[in-house]
């Protein structure tokens, strides 16, 4: 009977011993599983609002840049591709200066071929959100990059060879309707263009996002194809997008007309400088997001941004809206944000009950194996 007994403590030992062993696995799993998502939510908090400042401040920089008249002489500036060759000089300057602040290589690790790919988008897409400006109203273009999302879905799934939900084409849809009520229901000519621009205009959106959604997609793939920091990226797709403009520039005539307007309007400089920064800026961001979150992530919160630059702008530059206008921009703005609650809801795993009964037939049976164990209870008692 002693040994009887003693030989129940043993066991009572060890299935103690066990449970407890299989309660710190589990919480060691569940705490750093749970650490890491705090951390990637907080970094991916941290990349939307910096992506949100930099490219508000670019927008008001660049209807400035483009809409409103300079000197004496209301002159306007008329050389969008010298903004592009500005942009990316800036942007050259900072990547290389960061890869040799963290001591890495500035060779190349993909072909430049590839890099040039990007580069022809890329600059396609500047040019093209720079000349809509000159023919709709800034509230217009910036209503119409959130429908970014849609070329992202069909490049995403043509070249990247990803899958989409249903709910990634519903709320798709749902943009596509709003941002055609808003040009329907209201005035979108800009103040210096005359009425029957704004189909050109509305072109030059449907250019811009087109290369725009191709240039986010490809650079997402080049991610995945070679082993390469963002910085590293940045600056051979900068350095071929300025040569892209360069030429461009130079084979316009444009280029020393461009630097004479510098020389005569000195305020102007100062604003396609800090154009230049803003948008530098915020490529470090975008660059980032799409690497560790990946292309419809950076589409989705450049959307979310469009609503403060449509507010600050109908106050600086007074673009008034009608009612039908509002109710498209809230469609639109409501459909983005339901699609982000919606993932995230989507994302999120329910909790695990324990599962005494397969515990008990295991103990009964005589199995070593570790009992199930609620994750709450592991992560309140750790």
């Amino acid at each position: 009977q002693q040994s009887k007994q003693t030989h129940k403590m043993t066991n009572s030992s060890d299935d103690l011993s066990n449970l407890e062993k299989g309660e710190l696995d589990v919480s060691e799993k569940e705490l750093k599983t749970q650490a890491e998502n705090d951390s990637k939510s907080q970094q991916m908090i941290i990349c939307a609002i910096a992506m949100i400042g930099f490219f508000v401040v670019y927008g008001i920089l660049q209807e400035r840049i483009m809409t409103q008249p300079y000197g004496i002489n209301k002159d306007m500036f008329e050389y969008s591709v010298y903004l592009v060759l500005s942009n990316r000089i800036v942007a050259v300057i900072s990547a290389a200066s960061i890869l040799l602040y963290q001591k890495q290589s500035l060779k190349n690790n993909a072909p430049i071929l590839k890099y040039f790919g990007i580069s022809f988008s890329n600059t396609a897409a500047t040019y093209c959100q720079y000349e809509a400006l000159k023919y709709v109203t800034f509230p217009t273009q910036t209503l119409g990059k959130c429908g970014k999302t849609i070329p992202v879905l069909i490049l995403g799934t043509l070249i990247g060879g990803k899958k989409y939900g249903i709910l990634d084409y519903v709320v798709c849809g749902l943009i596509t309707l709003g941002c055609t009520s808003f040009i329907l229901t209201g005035d979108i000519t800009g103040k210096h263009a005359a009425e029957n621009d704004s189909l050109f205009g509305l072109s030059l959106m449907g250019g811009y996002l087109f290369f725009d959604g191709f240039t986010s997609v490809f650079q997402e793939k080049l991610f995945k194809g070679y082993k390469m920091s963002p910085y590293n990226q940045m600056l051979y797709v900068n350095l071929c997008s300025g040569t892209v403009s360069l030429i461009m520039l130079i084979l316009s005539q444009q280029l020393l007309p461009a630097l004479t307007f510098c020389i005569e309007h000195p305020y102007f400089f100062v604003c396609s400088i800090g154009l230049s920064f803003a948008a530098m800026l915020g490529q470090v961001v975008i660059y980032y997001s799409i690497k560790n979150f990946g292309a419809l992530f950076f589409a989705s919160v450049m959307t979310t941004r469009q609503v403060v630059s449509i507010m600050i702008s109908c106050i600086l530059y007074w673009h008034p809206l009608s009612p039908g206008q509002w109710i498209s921009a809230f469609l639109v703005f409501g459909a983005v944000y339901y699609y982000k609650i919606a993932k995230k809801r989507k994302r999120s795993p329910p909790p695990s009950s324990s599962s005494s009964s397969s515990s008990s037939d295991s103990n009964e049976n005589g199995s070593s194996a570790t009992p199930q164990i609620n994750k709450n209870d592991v992560i309140t008692k750790a």
